[in-house]
């Protein structure tokens, strides 16, 4: 550890300290990035509008036209009261910005990106008095004079400013979480997207250095009884801090900042690390010397109280958790009839096991051995980008829009150490900004560790993940978002509705005959949908249940045939997250029952294209909002 720290405050220093070049660089080009939904993710006055013309405007205003179209005409009394509360919540929507200044960059908002916010006992009672206040004014509305658009944006506040409230009075994450505390991201957005001229973005970053000392200092005062799991992931993720603070050093000194402004910004590199490299000590020691770690489990009552606030689902965990179970038994006998099929192709010769995990984990792992190559492994992620788009125009699945550009990146160092592939989608006040899809390298892995991941993403998975992280999964769906007519939807949705989706996505193109209906390829599909059934059993056996690390590694290698390589970074997962990991298999379910209901209602005149650019109009709203708008 001590090598490591020196290493990195050399590394720091050496750009923090460099002399001014008399070079300028251009600027960097946009990397905004919304929370996943705050994943992610109208009162769109402030954002940057294009003009449409031909068939881009056609395209635009019949997706309009069928959101108008899909809720009954306001009353007077109706539109009077839906004016109050559109200005409402644009007015908490400007206090919000300015008591959540990081809320705001994560979703392209910069307004007040300059102030940092120190997360101490003041800020917190600030942030729940805040919430109370407008909990308060929403609370006086009466949702029966609001019409359906506007009835289900007032759900959504008060489900978040609830949330919110929870989370600081009863869930107190900022007690035990050392790696909510992480100055890199939004330091990082502000250098990185073109808001504003690189000079001005810089000073704003200047501002925001100064109190990264505060910072620190109020992260390790609040503190108390932390988990060892986050306390080691925050530790593991300080390098990344530290490099973009001397990314944040360099561009300083090779900008046309002046050589006094240039000065400040280096001292204040300087302290910033300084911060960053006292935190680790502090956090070092408390892995070291703490004997009573806060156990990571939240608990049955926990638990249900975060789930209902989270997914916002008719169905509690617990009734989620038990359809999961039936689901899983459903995948299985479709798994065991696939290998059947194709055991004589693969596997003559070879005695056909009873057991039908035996059977069915033989097959996989038979199939499992074409693979890209290591090196491969990100270049074949960004060529398979282009062929989905294809066929989702050839099979007319979906409006997709081609003038917002992905971009296949390496995963941040500052955000590894969670999930292996993720989309950094740009929020709704800044639509124009690039999409990133995160995939985390495999140089660090030990030559066995990356066969296990190449294995787990084979030929067949690798094209699914595809289809979940970008087309038309997340990435889609966030394009929609951000040019949903509500802006609270876009802003505050739903987690499952945002997952569910990309679930949803993968087994719409095999249903529309993505793969050729290769019984191969199905049989790939139903392991990645085992696994999205799998995160819900998984999540709540280990957080509600108290299942072990055997058990939940016995229930992921050999009950839904996953590598351990997989399995090992799931139950790392599960230690540091909860609820999150049930959102796949709840949205995924309820938008599978939203879409037969649909069919037996309009019958004939059900058409799957429509289905979609209608779903994803409302934006990031929860699912079974959603089918109350689309009735």
């Amino acid at each position: 550890m001590m090598k490591t720290k020196i290493a990195l405050a050399v590394l720091l220093a050496s750009f923090a300290l460099a002399p001014a070049s008399p070079k300028t660089t251009k600027p960097a080009k946009g990397k905004a990035k919304a929370a996943k939904v705050v994943k992610a993710k109208t009162g769109k006055s402030k954002a940057p509008v294009r003009k449409k013309t031909g068939k881009k405007a056609a395209v635009a205003t019949a997706a309009a036209a069928t959101a108008v179209a899909a809720a009954p005409r306001a009353s007077a009394s109706e539109k009077r009261l839906d004016r109050r509360f559109d200005s409402m919540s644009m007015q908490y929507l400007t206090a919000l910005w300015r008591v959540d200044p990081e809320g705001g960059i994560y979703v392209g908002k910069f307004d007040q990106a300059a102030n940092l916010t120190i997360p101490d006992a003041a800020t917190r009672a600030k942030k729940l008095a805040f919430a109370n206040e407008w909990l308060e004014k929403f609370n006086k509305l009466d949702t029966r004079q609001l019409s359906a658009r506007q009835r289900t944006d007032l759900a959504l506040l008060v489900n978040k400013l609830e949330k919110d409230r929870w989370n600081l009075s009863t869930w107190r994450e900022y007690e035990w979480n050392p790696s909510l505390y992480n100055v890199a991201q939004p330091l990082d957005l502000i250098l990185n997207t073109e808001y504003a001229a690189k000079p001005q973005r810089l000073r704003t970053i200047l501002r925001r250095l100064a109190g990264v000392p505060d910072f620190y200092a109020a992260a390790q005062a609040s503190i108390t009884r932390p988990t060892r799991e986050h306390t080691q992931l925050a530790i593991a993720q300080a390098p990344g801090t530290i490099a973009v603070l001397a990314d944040l050093g360099k561009a300083a000194q090779e900008s046309i900042l002046t050589p006094q402004e240039k000065a400040i910004f280096a001292q204040r590199i300087a302290n910033a690390g300084t911060a960053v490299l006292g935190y680790v000590d502090f956090l070092t020691a408390l892995d070291k010397n703490t004997k009573d770690f806060r156990p990571f489990r939240a608990g049955r009552e926990m638990y249900e109280q975060k789930f209902a606030l989270e997914i916002q689902s008719s169905s509690s965990a617990e009734q989620t958790f038990r359809k999961a179970l039936a689901t899983r038994e459903e995948l299985l006998a479709r798994m065991d009839t696939i290998s059947d099929e194709l055991w004589p192709r693969y596997m003559a010769g070879v005695t056909k096991p009873r057991d039908r995990f035996q059977k069915i984990g033989m097959m996989i792992d038979k199939l499992s051995a074409r693979h890209v190559s290591r090196e491969n492994f990100l270049p074949e992620i960004r060529r398979q980008i282009p062929a989905l788009h294809k066929f989702v125009l050839e099979k007319n699945l979906l409006t997709l829009d081609a003038d917002k550009p992905l971009e296949v990146r390496e995963t941040p160092m500052y955000q590894r150490g969670v999930a292996g592939a993720s989309i950094d989608a740009p929020g709704p006040y800044r639509p124009k900004d690039k999409t990133y899809y995160n995939v985390t390298p495999l140089d660090n892995l030990t030559a066995e560790q990356a066969e296990s991941s190449l294995r787990e993403y084979n030929e067949w998975i690798l094209q699914i993940l595809n289809i979940h992280e970008a087309i038309p999964g997340h990435y889609a769906q966030l394009v929609y978002a951000n040019r949903s007519p509500s802006l609270v939807k876009s802003l505050f949705g739903n987690g499952a509705m945002v997952e569910g989706w990309a679930v949803y996505g993968e087994r719409m193109m095999l249903e529309n005959g993505y793969g050729d209906n290769a019984p191969e390829m199905w049989l790939m599909y139903s392991k990645w949908n085992l696994r999205s059934v799998t995160n819900t059993i998984l999540d709540y056996g280990v957080h509600v249940l108290g299942m072990q690390q055997p058990e939940a590694i016995d229930l992921l290698v050999r009950q839904a045939f996953q590598t351990r390589q997989e399995a090992d970074e799931k139950w790392r997962r599960v230690q540091l997250t909860s609820v999150q990991l049930t959102s796949y298999y709840s949205g995924y379910e309820q938008i599978m029952e939203l879409r037969e209901r649909r069919k037996q209602q309009l019958g004939g005149r059900f058409d799957l294209k429509e289905f979609h650019d209608q779903f994803l109009s409302y934006g990031n709203a929860p699912v079974k909002m959603i089918s109350e708008l689309m009735q």
